[in-house]
């Protein structure tokens, strides 16, 4: 199985955000951030998709498969 590499963390706190202001712009829960920001949580497309958006970056740069 692939290996899942999530840089959200790295992208939220270069925007400032704390995971519950992510959580609030894209709509889940706090933990779900969390889970996410652990590698522990494989996002959909459309909330892969949303954090993208609100991050302004790339969804190849934040979530890498190997």
């Amino acid at each position: 199985m692939a290996e899942f590499i999530c840089e959200v963390k790295k992208y939220r706190q270069l925007k400032n955000l704390t995971q519950e202001e992510l959580a609030q712009k894209v709509g889940v829960r706090r933990e779900t951030i969390i889970r996410l920001e652990a590698g522990k949580y494989n996002p959909s497309l459309k909330l892969a998709m949303d954090i993208s958006k609100i991050l302004e970056t790339p969804i190849e740069t934040m979530f890498i498969f190997k």
